[in-house]
C-alpha cells in the first residue's frame, strides 16, 4: 500500500503541518507532478485546494521540476536543488528524482493555494497532536 508523508505549508502564516496520506488517497495523487493542484480532500482539508511544490523519495533524493518521469537519474547541476556549490563554476553529479510522484515517492511537499471554509489550524492541528 502507498502511503506519504505531506507537509503542508500555508504561505499567508508561514506555518507548516504535517499528515499522512494512505489507501485511496494516496493512489489518486499518484501520476501527479509537480506544479499540479490536488483537491484538499486527500489529506482531509475539505474546501482547500493545493499545489505539489516538491518531495523525497524512498532513498532521500529530492524530486526536481525539470526532470521528467518518476525515475532517477544523475545530473550535472552547477546550483539549485540538492547542491550548493562552494567555488565559482563548480559543478557535480548528483542523483535526483523526476518531477512525477510514484510508490518511491515517501514525502510531498504541498502548498495551500485556495482556501476553505475552516482555518489551516484547526484541521491540521489536531491531527499533529494525535500522531504524537
Amino acid at each position: 500500500m502507498v502511503e506519504f508523508k505531506a507537509n503542508i505549508s500555508d504561505p499567508k502564516t508561514g506555518k507548516s503541518y504535517q499528515s499522512m496520506i494512505s489507501g485511496n488517497q494516496a493512489n489518486a495523487i499518484l501520476g501527479k507532478k509537480i506544479g499540479d493542484k490536488i483537491d484538499g480532500i486527500f489529506v482531509e482539508m475539505p474546501g482547500y485546494k493545493l499545489e505539489i511544490t516538491g518531495g523525497s523519495d524512498k532513498d532521500g533524493f529530492p524530486m526536481r521540476r525539470d526532470l521528467p518521469g518518476p525515475r532517477r537519474k544523475k545530473l550535472l547541476i552547477s546550483k539549485g536543488l540538492g547542491f550548493d556549490p562552494h567555488m565559482q563554476g563548480e559543478r557535480r553529479r548528483k542523483n535526483m528524482r523526476g518531477n512525477t510522484v510514484s510508490p518511491d515517492t515517501v514525502q510531498l511537499n504541498l502548498k495551500v493555494t485556495t482556501r476553505g471554509p475552516r482555518k489551516v489550524e484547526e484541521l491540521l492541528a489536531n491531527k499533529e497532536e494525535e500522531a504524537k
